[in-house]
């Protein structure tokens, strides 16, 4: 049986067996690896915004969403919207979705597994209806590969799909509103893609880090998307010959560099939940028996706190000034991104903690350290995140993976949050 076929005896009772829930889990990790091979290189998954790849995973999708009885469109963008009416036309939407390009090299479960299980959540409705309508999102581009900047998808949602990233080029020279035009949409009818009155948006998503994994859980609530500094900073000193300079001579740009990371290290680990990364070094001239004179890092300063965050930011340049001072170098600090943290809904968090301790789990309410769709959904309507764990902390990689039992038990409280969802529209009615 194809992971895309609909299960067959479907109860159509208010809540779903055990035993209904691990039958679709199964099946929606097999459509995951299926899509997985949905791919723009071969032997491995890349999938990037309206390539051809994209297409075939709409495709997929569409037809399985179409079968369940969605009303189904790609949307100005490039986003897969698979409409669930409610008890009577017309009524606000819920929307349940995730992003479905890649990063390269990626695995089968980021992004993808939130539309899968949105999907699945919707047929094992049964038919039931609730007082508001369900609207999967599978949404083009997330990840910001092919364009350089992010959710483009979901920025068209909620109408800040601008011209100025219309006009982004990829490394092709094609821009955004060209490669719109080449998977036969028209850019001009972007205000379409607008989402309308909505109740709100939950996005599944695995945690792509340890923490679920060490503490033994499967699932966790996320109460805020945390906010992210990014700053390229240049040590500039002088070049020199390894064998002839003294050491007490020398002007080396990497030494102070490496000094700065290392104190970027020590300082995030003292403060709670603050992560910081220096990712990349590039040296100049970059040979084994030449003194730096020019060293480049970018530095990337996570933290659910805006204000932690920007005093750890100010602190890291701080650092970087007085290493530079002492041993005789300049440093320049370019400032690249200051985004704020981002709190999920607390109304939709608290019925998502309920369900997760309804379906029997423990609860765990925590930040998201990576950015997600959630983020630019919640400008404009409650947003909430259900985590699920990866096994090993691993994402981005090919052996990123899921569990069947965590994802029934994603799909367990995924059902009753909809019946929350639905007895609490009906008392606000």
């Amino acid at each position: 049986m194809s992971p895309f076929d609909s299960a067959q005896g479907r109860s159509t009772r208010t809540r779903q067996s055990t035993s209904d829930e691990t039958t679709h889990a199964h099946r929606a990790i097999a459509a995951c690896r299926r899509l997985a091979t949905c791919s723009d290189e071969p032997g491995c998954t890349t999938r990037l915004f309206l390539s051809n790849a994209a297409r075939a995973v709409l495709d997929e999708l569409s037809e399985w969403m179409t079968r369940i009885g969605m009303a189904v469109r790609i949307d100005a963008a490039g986003n897969l919207r698979g409409l669930y009416e409610g008890t009577s036309p017309g009524t606000p939407r819920l929307l349940i979705g995730s992003h479905l390009d890649t990063v390269p090299h990626a695995g089968a479960f980021d992004g993808v597994l939130g539309v899968v299980l949105g999907v699945t959540l919707v047929e094992m409705l049964g038919g039931r209806r609730f007082p508001f309508a369900i609207e999967v999102v599978g949404f083009s581009e997330e990840e910001g590969v092919r364009f350089g900047v992010p959710f483009i998808g979901s920025r068209a949602l909620v109408g800040t799909l601008d011209a100025a990233l219309l006009a982004r080029r990829d490394a092709h020279g094609s821009s955004v509103a060209d490669a719109l035009r080449g998977f036969g949409l028209d850019p001009s009818r972007l205000t379409d893609a607008r989402v309308g009155e909505a109740l709100g948006y939950l996005e599944i998503h695995i945690e792509q880090g340890p923490v679920l994994d060490k503490l033994g859980i499967p699932l966790g609530v996320v109460n805020a998307i945390v906010g992210q500094t990014r700053a390229n900073v240049v040590f500039i000193g002088e070049a020199a010959h390894a064998g002839t300079t003294p050491m007490h001579v020398r002007r080396d740009a990497l030494a102070a560099a490496a000094e700065w990371i290392v104190s970027i290290e020590t300082s995030a680990r003292r403060v709670d939940g603050l992560v910081a990364t220096v990712g990349r070094v590039e040296v100049e001239p970059g040979a084994g028996n030449v003194v730096a004179g020019r060293c480049r890092l970018p530095l990337d300063i996570r933290h659910p706190r805006d204000d932690v965050r920007r005093a750890a930011a100010e602190s890291a340049r701080r650092h970087a000034v007085e290493i530079a001072s002492r041993r005789r170098l300049t440093v320049e600090w370019e400032a690249v991104l200051d985004q704020p943290s981002v709190a999920m809904d607390g109304r939709f968090a608290s019925m998502l903690e309920r369900s997760v301790e309804e379906s029997g789990f423990p609860i765990h309410v925590m930040p998201s350290g990576a950015g997600h769709d959630a983020m630019i959904l919640a400008a404009r309507m409650p947003a909430a995140m259900l985590f699920v764990r990866s096994p090993g902390g691993v994402s981005h990689h090919p052996a990123e993976s899921v569990t069947e039992a965590d994802v029934a038990a994603a799909l367990n409280a995924g059902l009753r949050f909809l019946d929350a969802l639905a007895a609490s529209h009906r008392r606000s009615s």
